[in-house]
């Protein structure tokens, strides 16, 4: 439980990613921290391709914050059922009083614990005054499946222990099996380690809204947050270390505290903060692009495009062309994955609702999939219970988009992207969901 897991937004995009595996590095360097870069979902085409030209496995999953039985579990010693019971108590003499007795597949048979053993007892001598001269050696002889409670719950390595507190509460003894997804034995927990168990450690990157973030959040510490977006921050029980910073990525303020930690970052790494940046930016073109991101690029193309690096024959431009290139097309996605891979779900003026983002190299292709794409749109606001939903398909050569809404609601309708003959809306040199769309959105909602 010392690990801190550095984890960004679920829907996570190529800044996400490079932030959390960038941050990771840095702590780890830093600070001699035990953290593990980790991902709140799959990865798109964008980042799995950078993943692979820089030579780097994507983080570790996690989906859900919550607590899992495997965070108590404790592997004891076990005996074989047909081992003679003196076995079973010498393990449990080493332990809280407790032996478990697991079969030769793997599989859990029983727990021998003080209750277990005394009815044994119980049964062997009974109100039988003969049988009140029975030695102790003659009892530790007997079988050690004889004396086990072959009832005690399993419960599996990776369930929520949240999903599980009724039927904890309702069992009469304290200790209970833990299981793999095949039913070998992993280890056992007690009831008190379940009813207060350790809360893994998180650190958000790329965001700091509770709606965008990995379930059950609230079930973690949270630790810090470093992120470049508006402020939906969620609640803590202590002071944390809080960093939004107006930049154009993630990546970006990342690398300036690898610079002011007097290191450098290694090629792979700074690759993949480097792909962040760009995607971010669209290469430096983006509204949202600062000074500071312009001297990131250059800072981790320093670090990055290096001889024997996996960017060796690279530029910062070319190699950002190729970023942007490995996520732009519709037709090599499907619809549902067009509308949900990159997507935002946001509440304001009493509306939820989400805005996701494709990028293309040009919008021609769009009227092929323009109905397809409003009806995964449609079908993504009635699955996620949302008032309406967004797509901002962007020509990231052109600099423009073009917006698919669900629904024209009264309070939209002043948007000021003129609506098109394809029942499109235009937003000339419209790139950015954060700086441009997303707060002519959110002002008319909310006025």
């Amino acid at each position: 439980m010392d690990k801190i897991y550095i984890i960004g937004h679920v829907n996570p995009d190529t800044d996400t990613i490079s932030s959390a595996m960038g941050y990771a590095w840095l702590l780890r360097e830093r600070d001699g921290s035990e953290t593990v870069a980790a991902r709140a979902g799959a990865v798109n085409p964008q980042t799995a391709w950078v993943l692979k030209k820089v030579g780097l496995e994507p983080p570790y999953l996690l989906n859900d914050a919550s607590p899992r039985f495997e965070s108590v579990s404790r592997r004891l010693d076990a005996v074989r059922p047909e081992s003679a019971l003196r076995d079973a108590w010498a393990i449990a003499a080493r332990t809280w009083g407790v032996a478990p007795v697991v079969d030769e597949s793997g599989a859990p048979l029983g727990m021998m614990t003080g209750t277990s053993l005394f009815r044994l007892v119980n049964r062997l001598v009974g109100p039988n005054p003969q049988r009140q001269e029975l030695r102790l050696a003659e009892i530790l002889d007997v079988a050690s499946r004889e004396a086990c409670n072959s009832e005690a719950p399993c419960f599996p390595a990776n369930g929520r222990i949240r999903d599980s507190l009724n039927r904890i509460l309702r069992e009469e003894g304290d200790d209970f099996f833990v299981v793999d997804e095949k039913g070998a034995y992993v280890g056992v927990c007690r009831q008190r380690d379940l009813l207060n168990p350790p809360r893994i450690k998180v650190i958000l990157v790329d965001h700091n809204e509770p709606r965008q973030a990995i379930a059950n959040l609230e079930e973690a510490d949270l630790l810090e947050i470093l992120d470049h977006h508006r402020l939906g921050n969620p609640s803590t029980h202590a002071p944390i270390k809080f960093t939004v910073d107006i930049v154009g990525s993630t990546s970006t303020l990342v690398s300036e505290q690898v610079e002011e930690a007097g290191l450098a970052a290694p090629p792979q790494i700074a690759g993949m903060l480097l792909a962040g940046l760009l995607s971010d930016t669209l290469i430096l073109t983006s509204p949202t692009t600062t000074d500071r991101d312009r001297k990131a690029a250059d800072r981790l193309g320093r670090w990055a495009l290096v001889r024997g690096g996996p960017l060796a024959d690279e530029t910062v431009s070319s190699f950002g062309r190729q970023v942007l290139d490995a996520s732009s097309g519709l037709s090599a996605r499907t619809p549902e994955e067009i509308v949900s891979t990159d997507m935002k779900v946001y509440e304001a003026g009493g509306f939820r609702f989400a805005v996701a983002q494709a990028e293309v190299t040009d919008l021609v292709q769009l009227s092929e999939h323009l109905s397809s794409l409003k009806n995964a749109l449609a079908a993504l606001r009635d699955k996620r219970a949302l008032e309406f939903a967004m797509l901002m398909v962007t020509d990231v050569v052109g600099s423009t988009s073009h917006l698919l809404l669900t629904d024209e609601l009264p309070q939209l309708s002043d948007l000021p992207y003129p609506p098109q003959p394809d029942g499109t809306r235009l937003a000339e040199g419209v790139v950015s969901r954060k700086k441009q769309l997303l707060p002519v959105v959110l002002g008319l909602l909310e006025r």
